[in-house]
């Protein structure tokens, strides 16, 4: 498919991914690129550095207001939603309201208007989920995917990754200021892994879903990832004057918190497609005949990928990070 003097819906589309997607796509010659969101104040912003784009204020939860962003639309990427585990886990119906009645309205204002193809953004979290958020967004992938049982002319496919480096609410940040304030760093337990991926890649995931998404897959992007413990040390010696003298306190495990995430399953792996950078997961009702069967009880861990395991592998994965924190 091609992006050329099409119009394109961005749900979401002041925050992070959003806000970068819609730069990289100005690339591809839309005719219009639609920035959909419910804070005026982060599109007012947005609109002072982009005035390209056309900026509408709405919510995911209201159904008329999706059908008129939703007018003559080609392609959409869906990145509303509510991703923060602790408010989730604080308000988990606001999260259902959301991601999961908030992600069917945007479907079907889609169908009904005929948009070529639709790709929402989904969350290692989603996988096994423990907290509200993970357990939302894994019924968001559930109705998103089962879209294509139907009759329906637009494709519709999710993109699953975990945490992009640098977003609000993630570790990183909260690191450098912990360090710009010359207070200790604290980590849950250090021992935990997680996976770091960033904002370039998970546009490329996006891209590479558009290009071969026939329906019902779920793209998984492969990733690096270290341990907690590791990214502290290596975050007080870039970042902090004190380096090693800089401390780090362990603080315990957080509510709704996993020790190692989880980007494919062990039932998932056994309609699976690996390859060189993603994975693709097939539907139930459409498997693919390349299929890598692996033993049953494998999963996609960041355990189990590949871990940066010195300081200075970190460190460069570091250095590959947008600062993107004041814009999600």
């Amino acid at each position: 498919m091609t992006f050329n003097g099409s119009t394109i819906l961005i749900t979401g589309g002041t925050g992070s991914f959003g806000s970068h997607v819609a730069n990289r796509l100005l690339q591809e010659n839309p005719a219009k690129i639609r920035i959909f969101s419910r804070d005026e104040k982060k599109q007012s912003e947005m609109q002072r550095l982009h005035p390209e784009f056309q900026y509408l204020i709405g919510d995911v939860r209201d159904t008329n207001r999706v059908q008129r962003a939703m007018e003559n639309v080609d392609f959409v990427f869906h990145a509303a939603a509510l991703k923060q585990v602790p408010s989730c886990e604080q308000f988990p119906f606001e999260a259902v309201q959301t991601n999961v009645v908030g992600s069917r309205n945007v479907c079907e204002a889609a169908r009904s208007q005929g948009v070529k193809m639709f790709i929402a953004l989904s969350t290692d979290k989603s996988v096994k989920p423990i907290n509200a958020m993970g357990m939302s967004k894994a019924l968001m992938e559930k109705i998103i995917c089962n879209q294509n049982r139907f009759d329906t002319n637009t494709v519709f496919s999710c993109v699953r990754y975990g945490n992009v480096m640098g977003s609000r609410g993630s570790v990183i940040p909260l690191f450098k200021k912990q360090i710009k304030q010359d207070i200790p760093l604290t980590i849950t337990v250090p021992e935990m892994t997680r996976f770091l991926m960033t904002l370039e890649e998970s546009i490329e995931l996006v891209l590479q879903a558009v290009g071969n998404a026939r329906g019902g897959e779920i793209f998984v992007h492969k990733a690096s990832a270290c341990t907690m413990g590791q990214l502290a040390e290596a975050m007080r010696l870039r970042y902090s004057p004190r380096k090693q003298d800089h401390p780090i306190n362990t603080v315990g495990i957080r509510p709704g918190e996993k020790i190692h995430e989880i980007l494919v399953n062990e039932y998932e792996m056994q309609r699976t497609t690996e390859f060189v950078n993603h994975f693709v997961i097939y539907p139930e009702y459409r498997i693919s005949e390349i299929s890598d069967v692996r033993p049953l009880g494998f999963e996609y861990t960041s355990a189990n990928t590949e871990q940066l395991e010195t300081t200075e592998a970190i460190i460069a994965k570091l250095e590959e990070m947008t600062d993107i924190e004041n814009h999600d």
